[in-house]
């Protein structure tokens, strides 16, 4: 849990989600595409729609955006995405997960494969990092003078394991099984939701010096950077010490 809330603060920190908000915004959009075609446009029968909806809002996307990406979905000319991952290690053997959505396999296939090979890393077979990857339901919360002790028996009840508090941002994980029953509990606390999703989260995480841990990173914002990857996950500690020197 912590280091994906670190991260994710560090991130946040160097002004990284203002400076991808396009990009971010065409992962939600095809996320929300997918949803839509898979289970129809009515966000209130589909739930993977719904999280998707909510997301979007979350990341302030224009409503009419969001329409229009329902309304594409569920139209005959209807994009189709294939949702497909990648594992293998990058530099110093960090661990490195990959979540994809493209509607070009081969183009991300070489893609994926080219940014490891150059950035000191090699790919897997899927499976072989399973053992070090948790799958955990993550709700990130703006806290905006929210009386945590008042609600949090309540998020427990509903299944939340962990709570962390950063500044403005509060990170809330919980079992995958746990994951409907607690955006439910949250929305019925009337407690808007900046981000929630199935998340893989390591179990074990590899200490590298700031050098190496440099390297890995890159090889992340990399694949971040890549329309086809919507999530990149790894196993590297993001130590205070290096979130300094990322300045």
């Amino acid at each position: 849990m912590s280091g994906h809330s670190k991260w994710s603060t560090i991130k946040r920190k160097k002004g990284a989600i203002d400076a991808k908000r396009g990009k971010k915004f065409t992962k939600i959009i095809k996320e929300i595409i997918i949803a839509a075609k898979e289970g129809g446009g009515d966000a209130e029968s589909n739930a993977r729609l719904r999280l998707a909806v909510q997301n979007a809002k979350g990341a302030n996307m224009p409503k009419d955006n969001i329409d229009r990406a329902i309304k594409k979905a569920t139209g005959a000319d209807a994009e189709s995405f294939i949702e497909t991952s990648f594992e293998g290690y990058g530099p110093c053997g960090v661990a490195v997960f990959v979540e994809c959505l493209t509607d070009n396999n081969n183009r991300t296939v070489a893609s994926v494969r080219s940014a490891f090979n150059k950035h000191g890393g090699n790919l897997g077979t899927n499976g072989s990092l399973s053992f070090l990857f948790d799958r955990k339901g993550i709700f990130t919360i703006k806290n905006e003078g929210l009386a945590l002790d008042e609600i949090e028996l309540e998020m427990i009840d509903a299944g939340a394991e962990d709570f962390e508090v950063d500044g403005d941002l509060i990170t809330v994980s919980c079992a995958m099984e746990d994951f409907g029953s607690l955006n439910k509990k949250l929305s019925e606390l009337g407690i808007e939701v900046e981000e929630a999703g199935l998340k893989r989260i390591p179990n074990d995480a590899k200490k590298l010096d700031i050098d190496s841990a440099k390297k890995v990173l890159k090889l992340v914002d990399i694949l971040e950077d890549d329309d086809d990857i919507q999530f990149v996950y790894h196993n590297l500690e993001m130590t205070d010490e290096l979130a300094e020197a990322l300045g």
